[in-house]
């Protein structure tokens, strides 16, 4: 039997289970449910927490899992913002996580993969008025999980702005006042907007809006969750902001990486743009020690 394994099967929607069996690692993928992972278990322990009536429910906002955010990370004031003169509206981080993916292919040699793609449609369009195209791979090997990210302009001419990220939910025993292992020495608060320093401990009991760590070097954070275990999260340095959030009485803590601040759209200060044509590759790795 192969070390690797995709198979696919129906659970309210077709998911896509990645296997390694070597390391004792699954990855579940729900490509009509906004491209999510809603389980990453690598050697042994699952590390994602997952409401799963809000992921059967299809108008509903997944609580859980590892939801895709673009072209914007977090929230826009109204909802709503303005490019070239007009106004347009979009709901809190972007028009991915809704959307349904197509499945482009899977491979079992030498890793557990499958790549799955996101093109603009009259829907996106509406809020988002640029041509892109989207190629997601995530990749099981050796215990980590790869998210491999291609975002692509098709505008004939127009540069496209967006900020990318992602809203990984891991759950955690008890306690939210986590030491999380980065080099940032600040952070912003939401719930005040007051910029604060960060001593390494965060306490999201009791916070309703996230926190956003600011000026870390290394593009990599680190913490304890479940069962003793450490889950450690690398990627490139273009998510330059570490976003950290929980809800009151849920076991879970969701650590963020993010290409820009909260509200970029509005602000038009640190967007990326990629020229029609042209497109960005960009990586996360989520692994865990235990």
């Amino acid at each position: 039997m192969s070390n690797y394994e995709v198979r696919t099967y129906k659970d309210t929607y077709t998911l896509y289970e990645l296997t390694e069996e070597s390391t004792q690692s699954r990855i579940i993928v729900c490509p009509e449910r906004g491209g999510i992972v809603i389980g990453c278990q690598l050697h042994g322990l699952e590390l994602f927490y997952l409401d799963k009536s809000t992921f059967e429910n299809p108008t509903a906002n997944i609580r859980g899992g590892n939801p895709i955010l673009f072209p914007i990370s977090g929230q826009l004031s109204n909802q709503t913002y303005e490019w070239n003169g007009q106004s347009y509206t979009m709901a809190n981080h972007g028009v991915a996580r809704t959307a349904v993916w197509d499945v482009v292919s899977t491979k079992t040699d030498g890793e557990a993969s499958i790549t799955i793609r996101l093109q603009s449609n009259e829907e996106t369009l509406r809020s988002y008025p640029f041509a892109f195209e989207l190629l997601f791979t995530y990749v099981l090997q050796d215990g980590q999980l790869h998210t491999r990210q291609l975002y692509r302009n098709q505008s004939e001419a127009a540069a496209m702005p967006f900020y990318a990220g992602f809203h990984p939910y891991f759950a955690i025993d008890s306690g939210k006042k986590i030491a999380y292992e980065s080099d940032a020495t600040r952070y912003v608060d939401y719930n005040d907007n007051v910029e604060k320093p960060f001593d390494g401990v965060i306490d999201l009991e009791g916070l309703v809006e996230s926190v956003c760590l600011l000026d870390a070097k290394k593009s990599e954070i680190s913490f304890v969750a479940l069962q003793g275990a450490r889950v450690r999260l690398t990627y490139d340095d273009i998510f330059k902001y570490m976003v950290l959030w929980s809800v009151k009485d849920r076991p879970f803590v969701c650590v963020e990486p993010w290409m820009a601040e909260n509200g970029e759209l509005n602000r038009q200060e640190e967007l990326v743009m990629l020229n029609a044509g042209e497109e960005l590759h960009a990586n996360m790795t989520i692994s865990c020690e235990r």
